[in-house]
C-alpha cells in the first residue's frame, strides 16, 4: 500500500478499519484515515491552524445521513508531491495523537463527579461516546448536546445548560450571563433549524 510505505520511516505502521475506510497507526497511534481513496491527516486543537494556513480541508463523514465534519484533513495532490512536507506533519500529527491520547489515559475523569451529571446523564453521554471528562471538555457543551440529540430527540435546553456548567464548573441554575445567553441563542438557532427539518452539522471540535 502506498500510504503504508510512504509512512514507514514513522515507525510500524498498521491500519484498522475506522470511519467506513481504514486509519493508519504509528507504532499504535492513529495519525491519519484513508476514505474513498483520498488521505487524511489527523488534526489536534493545535495541529489545526497549520493545517487549514495550508489550504488543507476537513473530512465530512456521514453517520446515519448526517454529515459530520470531522478532525482530519485532505492530504492533496500537491501535498503528496512535497514528501518532505507531507512526513514533517504526519510526524506532528503522531506526536500531538499521542500527547492527547497520554493526556486522556493519565487522568480522565469520571462524568458523575461533575455539577449537573447525575448517573442518567452520565449513561446518556456514554451511550452518545462520550465516557469521561476529557471527552466532555474536548467536545464541549454544543457539540455534546448534538451527539446526545441523536441518542435522544426530546433533549430541551436544560440538558445543554447542564452541559455547560458541568465544564466551567457550574450548577446549571447559577451559570454565568454570558455563558447562558450564549448557549440559549445557540438551542434556539439549534430549535429553529430542526423546526423546518435541518439537522445541524456536528463539527469535530470543541464548539463551546
Amino acid at each position: 500500500m502506498q500510504a503504508k510505505a510512504c509512512f514507514s520511516e514513522l515507525g510500524c505502521i498498521t491500519t484498522r478499519s475506522q470511519f467506513g475506510g481504514y486509519g493508519l497507526l504509528a507504532e499504535g497511534v492513529m495519525f491519519a484515515v484513508i476514505s474513498d481513496g483520498e488521505l487524511y491527516l489527523r488534526a489536534t486543537a493545535s495541529l489545526e491552524p497549520a493545517f487549514r494556513a495550508r489550504g488543507m480541508v476537513n473530512m465530512i463523514y456521514f453517520k446515519r445521513g448526517v454529515p459530520i465534519t470531522m478532525r482530519y484533513y485532505l492530504v492533496d495532490e500537491s501535498l503528496w508531491c512535497t514528501r518532505n512536507e507531507l512526513i514533517s506533519l504526519a510526524w506532528q500529527a503522531v506526536r500531538e495523537a499521542r500527547k492527547e491520547q497520554q493526556m486522556k489515559t493519565s487522568s480522565p475523569g469520571r462524568l458523575k463527579t461533575l455539577p449537573n451529571i447525575d448517573i442518567n446523564m452520565e449513561r446518556l453521554l456514554w451511550r452518545a461516546g462520550i465516557r469521561n471528562v476529557y471527552d466532555l471538555r474536548l467536545h464541549g457543551a454544543k457539540r455534546s448536546y448534538l451527539r446526545l440529540l441523536q441518542q435522544q430527540n426530546t433533549l430541551g435546553l436544560r440538558v445543554l445548560l447542564s452541559l455547560g456548567g458541568a465544564i466551567a464548573g457550574y450548577h446549571h441554575a447559577a451559570l454565568p450571563g454570558e455563558l447562558r445567553c450564549e448557549l440559549i441563542q445557540w438551542f434556539e438557532h439549534v430549535m429553529a433549524m430542526r423546526s423546518h427539518g435541518h439537522e445541524p452539522v456536528i463539527q469535530d471540535r470543541s464548539m463551546a
